[in-house]
């Protein structure tokens, strides 16, 4: 009997073995923690049995790979798939390997194993792990208990929102409808069908690829929902957030073009949040102010990139909203999930794209929007409930100017044998480079170059120091005193325009292609200085925040450069980071580097980083290898960052087409039980 073999059946020799995977890197010591804990809690008339221990630490291992929970049977079927084995960087391979192990199980005797009356349950107690079966197909899923229950609490929200739709007067909604998208003879108006199933809804997801119109919608939509209220009602209370403080700016940076360009009367706010802030963080805790004994003061509240949106998250967001409010999810289904574990937004759209309106939703929508008529081919007698609330927008206006871009993010998502055929030189916008290692001179020329690069900004940083003198001379020298502040405000503003104009993208953080390394060339690149490990401060090193700090109303992926600054009555300027802040007079925001705790250097960032931001050039580095990480939805979401020009860095060209072919798996049991 092998070792694996034993295992199975002796708790003692798993938790061993468990041990073992730990110090290898293939799971983490929390999995193998958990297991030895609920070990202990178990005595010897009712043990825990070894095949339990072994879901638990799976499970676990699981959550921190983003999802909800362990499909047991996916699990047995490809286990190094299903658990993204082996990892990166481990430190080395164990002598049993989890596939070695759960090749000797079968689905039964695990099921039989892990159905333990203390650590197990349906839902019902407080057992640590939650057993759950669900679909019509069942695939035994196993649960964290807390994130069985946060899957409860936003299925249980959506289920009441979508029983008790919002009451309107048709012909009103039409009337409005009609005046707010005036003359469009397009086939099929998404946008003006969006707004009508999210207007007669408390709960609706509008998706959409870049440039679809998402945010023109929401704006029209939420323009319609003013206008639609009652004369004798109070103003509707509206709410908008996004996840990171950057994606939170640029919402509010469109919907102040829309209401600019449309002329909406001014109960639209403008001002955007992170949902942290919305729901108010309580210090030192993962509790929020706003809660269901204490709901958020709002009517309707819109939550833009939701596909950011982790189920923890998401779970607390419901449970804050009062029962008669709105929600209104934005996103790019396509997008990758959030980095915290779930993928609420992708599966709830998972039907999207058919559409499945029913023969009633068609007809209304027909009445109430002038005579839109869903296509046939999108019609379903069967369609569910939340089918009913969700739309997506499918005509892209924003890759008129470079179709490139656009062709390429359809090819990511249609046909992923043609990509590479892309960069035969027909689109100017895309640029296909291909290294022997970051030390290839094309990597250098592409990171200096001053259009496509960082060679602007960099230049701008080198002239500072002589342009502070200049005003610093000046407001000693000069009679009337300029206005010194402003003035290093828009010299600052300037260069964090130039540095955002570009961003290298990684799939990675370990190793050569990770952009921890990654930083490192780049720096001795521009300091032209050999590469070493350095996290001192120096003028122009752009900082990237890697958690919420809410005393200096900084978040999470909020970007700031070092800068010299002038203090009052010094000679030497003294180093601060400045960061955009449209809440100050001059859009700038300078924190001293000591006060910034949770930063790294970010020449390069990660691609899940990136989501809710937009740069004129984005560059794509992928591995030499291939690795689970590559995926389509990886691809997808770097390409679409891009708003002027794109480049693909890689050392084997077909690597891009196997990420494309493979989608990101999240395991979850929202979708079914969202639709039941």
């Amino acid at each position: 009997m092998t070792i694996a073999e034993q295992a199975i059946n002796d708790s003692e020799l798993m938790l061993s073995l468990l041990r073992d995977w730990a110090r290898a890197g293939w799971i983490r010591w929390l999995d193998a923690e958990l297991a030895d804990f609920l070990y202990q809690q178990t005595d010897s008339q009712q043990p825990a049995p070894a095949l339990l221990l072994l879901a638990a630490a799976l499970t676990s291992h699981q959550s921190g790979h983003g999802h909800v929970c362990l499909d047991l049977q996916y699990c047995l079927q490809e286990p190094d798939r299903a658990l993204a084995l082996p990892p990166d960087h481990a430190s080395h391979t164990p002598d049993i390997r989890p596939a070695s192990v759960l090749s000797c199980i079968t689905l039964p005797q695990w099921l039989n194993a892990i159905r333990h009356p203390l650590i197990t349950g349906s839902g019902t107690g407080n057992s640590p792990l939650v057993l759950s079966v669900p679909g019509q197909q069942p695939r035994p899923m196993l649960y964290l208990r807390r994130f069985w229950q946060y899957e409860q609490q936003i299925r249980e929200a959506i289920q009441q929102r979508l029983l008790h739709p919002a009451g309107l007067d048709d012909n009103c909604l039409q009337e409005v409808l009609d005046e707010l998208f005036p003359g469009l003879t397009i086939p099929v108006n998404w946008q003006k069908i969006a707004c009508a199933l999210a207007a007669r809804s408390r709960f609706s997801i509008i998706t959409g690829g870049p440039g679809t119109g998402k945010t023109t919608t929401v704006v029209r939509l939420l323009a319609a929902l003013n206008r639609i209220n009652p004369a004798d009602q109070k103003p509707l209370r509206i709410r908008l957030a996004a996840p990171t403080g950057k994606a939170a700016v640029r919402l509010s940076e469109s919907i102040r073009s829309q209401l600019d360009e449309l002329r909406y009367p001014d109960n639209i706010p403008t001002e955007v949040s992170t949902v942290h802030r919305l729901l108010g963080p309580v210090h030192n805790s993962r509790f929020f102010r706003h809660n269901g004994t204490n709901p958020l003061p709002a009517d309707v509240v819109v939550i833009d990139e939701a596909s950011m949106v982790d189920v923890e998250l998401m779970a607390q967001l419901m449970d804050a909203l009062p029962s008669h409010a709105r929600l209104i999810l934005l996103g790019d289904k396509d997008q990758l999930a959030s980095v915290e574990a779930g993928a609420v937004l992708g599966s709830l759209c998972e039907r999207a794209e058919a559409g499945n309106y029913t023969p009633d939703t068609a007809n209304w929508l027909k009445k109430t929007t002038g005579g839109q008529s869903v296509p046939t081919s999108m019609t379903d007698a069967s369609g569910l409930p939340l089918d009913q609330a969700v739309t997506m927008l499918r005509y892209s206006h924003r890759f008129g100017q470079i179709p490139g871009i656009g062709a390429l993010a359809q090819a990511v998502n249609q046909n992923a044998d043609n990509i590479l055929a892309l960069f035969d030189g027909r689109y100017a916008e895309l640029a296909h480079l291909t290294l022997r290692s970051t030390r290839d001179q094309k990597f250098e020329q592409l990171i200096l170059n001053n259009e496509h690069g960082y060679g602007d900004y960099l230049q701008l940083v080198r002239e500072l120091p002589a342009q502070i003198k200049a005003v610093t001379d000046v407001a000693v020298n000069s009679a009337t005193r300029p206005d010194t502040r402003a003035i290093l405000d828009n010299l600052a503003k300037a260069i964090l325009q130039a540095f955002g104009r570009f961003q290298l993208l990684a799939a990675l953080r370990k190793g050569e292609f990770g952009v921890e390394e990654l930083n490192l060339r780049i720096e001795s690149i521009l300091r032209n200085e050999p590469q070493q490990q350095s996290h001192e401060w120096y003028a122009g090193r752009p900082v990237m925040l890697t958690r919420n700090d809410y005393a200096l109303k900084l978040m999470n992926g909020d970007i700031g450069i070092a800068l010299p600054y002038p203090d009052a009555g010094a000679d030497n300027s003294r180093l601060r980071v400045a960061f955009m802040d449209s809440s100050h007079a001059n859009g700038i925001r300078w924190v001293l580097p000591s006060r910034l705790q949770s930063i790294e250097t970010v020449y390069a960032m990660t691609v899940h980083k990136s989501q809710g931001s937009e740069f004129r050039h984005t560059a794509l580095i992928l591995p030499p290898y291939d690795n689970p990480i590559l995926t389509r939805e990886l691809v997808y979401t770097a390409i679409t960052r891009a708003s002027g020009q794109f480049t693909l860095l890689d050392v084997d060209p077909d690597l891009l087409k196997t990420a494309a072919s493979r989608r990101v798996f999240r395991v979850s049991g929202l979708v079914d039980s969202a639709q039941r």
